[in-house]
Parts: structure tokens; sequence; C-alpha cells
């Protein structure tokens, strides 16, 4: 079951990280990895944005898709992620958001379980080195903005 956890300071302001994060289909452009993205539902309310979402992951001809739902909280600027199908037993991730001065400070963990139990030890032996690389990918995007 690998964790990981990363924390960034970011130069860019909270909303514009929080949307920019929200902005899935855009993954593939700068993310390793990952292959494709699809949103199939995006839903607005009143405290809450709701998204389905499929993330294809791996390198070509390995590569699998999961499905993710993705709600993120007005009131708090916190966006959790949870699996609903795909190659993993459970994943839960977090994204909170915290204004300091002209910088936000992006806390970003991850819990997951692959199915494929030889596929599990492997990425728990390397995972937080694999997290690193998105949160770089991600910040060198996010501070191109």
């Amino acid at each position: 079951m690998p964790k990981a956890s990363v924390t960034r300071l970011i130069e860019r302001d909270k909303k514009t990280l929080i949307n920019f994060v929200l902005d899935i289909e855009k993954y593939p452009e700068f993310i390793p990895f990952c292959i494709d993205s699809k949103v199939y539902e995006k839903k607005e309310e009143e405290n809450f944005i709701k998204i389905i979402a499929d993330l294809t992951i791996g390198k070509k001809p390995f590569t699998d898709t999961y499905k993710s739902d993705v709600s993120y909280d007005k009131k708090n600027d916190h966006i959790y992620v949870t699996n609903i199908d795909g190659p993993l037993n459970y994943l839960e991730n977090n994204w909170k958001f915290v204004k300091k001065d002209n910088f936000t400070e992006v806390h970003f963990d991850v819990d997951f379980e692959i199915k494929n139990k030889f596929l599990n030890i492997i990425m728990a032996k390397s995972f937080q080195y694999g997290l690193n690389k998105i949160a770089d990918a991600f910040q060198k995007r996010a501070e191109s903005l």
C-alpha cells in the first residue's frame, strides 16, 4: 500500500492553483506517464465541484486506466479524490491549499493499493520518488501560467 506526501510553496494565488489541479484534461500535457485523461461529468454545487474522470497512466504498451471521483470543497479549499474503477483496490488523495503571502503552500498526499500484488510491491519501493517527479511537473507548469 504505497503512501506518500509532498508539500510545495508555489508563487501563484490559491484559486489559480485550485483551478489548475481541477483542469484534469490537461494532465497529459505535462505529467510524466499520464497518457490520456477524460472528464465524464462535472457538477457545480453551492459548496462543491464534483468531477468524474479517467486517467490513463503508464508507458506503452503497459498502460492502465482508472476512474476517479474528484470532489472540491470550496469552503475549505480542499480537493479529495477516490477511485471508482480500474486497476486499484482503493485510492485516496488529498490536495490542500494554504495562502502564504504571495505564495500558496500546496499539500498533496496519496494512499493507494494496486490490485496486482507484484506491481503494488514495486510501487511501494519507488513511489515517493515518482510523486516528487509529478510534483515537480505540477510546480513547473503552475509557475509557467
